[in-house]
């Protein structure tokens, strides 16, 4: 007889286990049934059968970078949001996507648009990864080692950086020539009318090269997400993985920023649509569906405006519009708890 039960009450657990895995998978194939048809109109609405060559070359490179761009600012956003554990912040907050802007800033500056460090693109890019991986351990340095950092210091200090990011460029683009200006404003708008085609293979090869590192830590981002003294607790080098995590996160910040320009709260609207989405604490489900919600809201959104609506306004704008209100609404939520 307690055999019996012990059996129905194991195959009422697969059961149950059979079915909890099954919801998690449902959102990320309606995903990405959504993501391949918004693809395919994205390439196809208004070709003409004479220019369908001509207009494949174009559109293929576009829909790459939008594909990098929304799986680079997806799975950075999630991972920051799990090493500071809050779902407010994001590394645009905090001022990474700041840091870009004076990097470039400071480029053309000191050495003019004309030379080797801002017209060799491949270049260029290498100079940002390098200056943002350096910034996100002095933040790690300046914030995270901290203990008992609460949101309310994060914000300041996010604020502070981007502060003083945003005024130490504007005051170097006030005083430079005003054709080196416009070189600039066209590297820092985002546009995916202007996709940075020249390092879309390098962020490729760099993104294949940062996967096999990623995919070890996942599951350590479980247990970072119960806290800092359970994840010590539990065996888990805190300090070297965050150290590590905010590398890769600077990488993929650099990269997505390079290709499109910055989008600054597409993050925190994906990833708080993850996480309403999807009710698990795994982080292999939410990366996956954080990233595949960035891509079909960069595709539909890119394709709506510039296919269907045929306005000039960039997708961009729209995102930061509504991105910038529901920040506010979750600043606002956090204070009432």
């Amino acid at each position: 007889m307690q055999a019996n039960l012990k059996d129905k009450s194991l195959i009422n657990n697969k059961n149950k286990h059979k079915k909890r895995k099954q919801n998690l998978n449902t959102p990320i194939v309606i995903l990405t049934i959504m993501i391949l048809v918004s693809c395919a109109l994205f390439l196809t609405v208004g070709i003409n059968s004479g220019s369908m060559e001509y207009a494949l070359s174009k559109r293929i490179p576009k829909l790459i970078a939008i594909a990098l761009t929304g799986a680079c600012i997806g799975f950075s956003t999630i991972v920051f949001q799990t090493i500071t554990d809050n779902r407010i912040l994001t590394p645009s907050v905090m001022g990474i996507d700041s840091l870009y802007v004076s990097i470039q800033t400071v480029l053309i500056f000191v050495f003019g648009s004309t030379s080797i460090f801002v017209s060799d693109r491949r270049l260029n890019f290498l100079i940002c990864i390098v200056f943002m991986v350096i910034g996100s351990l002095g933040l790690y340095k300046l914030v995270f080692k901290k203990e008992n950092s609460n949101i309310m210091f994060l914000l300041l200090v996010g604020m502070i950086c981007g502060t003083f990011f945003k005024s130490l460029s504007s005051f170097m683009q006030m005083v430079i020539d005003p054709n080196e200006y416009l070189v600039l404003q066209n590297k820092l708008f985002a546009s995916f009318n202007n996709v940075n085609v020249e390092i879309l293979v390098l962020s490729v090869i760099i993104l294949l090269l940062i996967i096999p590192f990623v995919c070890d830590d996942i599951k350590y981002f479980d247990v970072m997400s119960l806290g800092k003294d359970h994840a010590i607790n539990l065996g888990v080098d805190y300090d070297k993985l965050m150290k590590k995590s905010l590398i890769i996160i600077s990488i993929l910040i650099a990269v997505s920023t390079a290709l499109v320009g910055p989008v600054t709260f597409l993050g925190i609207l994906v990833a708080n649509i993850a996480r309403e989405m999807i009710k698990t604490y795994k982080h292999s489900y939410i990366i996956t569906v954080s990233i595949l919600v960035s891509i079909f809201t960069l595709v539909f959104g890119q394709l709506m405006i510039e296919r269907i609506l045929k306005l000039s306004t960039p997708v961009s704008v729209i995102i930061n519009m509504i991105g910038g209100v529901y920040f506010m609404y979750l600043l606002y939520k956090e204070s009432r708890i």
